[in-house]
């Protein structure tokens, strides 16, 4: 009677890349990556008016609209 090998690592066809095992990330890992993401996009978001202004400040365009883009029909008389 022959014995199997213990030291195979394939039952069925079906085998176990052990390298695979290092890129798993469970929920503790991405909860944590994902709340630090969320974090960031939150700060973003509470500056995004200044970090606008700021961007627009370096590359010398004006965060303002024209004038002419603003400018407000004048007011009529009442009839």
């Amino acid at each position: 009677m022959i014995m199997p090998s213990l030291h195979r690592t394939t039952i069925n066809g079906a085998f176990m890349h052990f390298s695979l095992i290092a890129l798993y990330g469970g929920p503790d890992q991405v909860m944590t990556v994902t709340s630090g993401i969320a974090s960031i996009i939150g700060v973003l978001l509470i500056f995004w008016n200044k970090l606008v202004a700021a961007v627009f400040k370096l590359f010398g365009r004006s965060s303002k609209a024209t004038p002419t883009a603003t400018q407000q029909d004048p007011p009529t008389k009442p009839s």
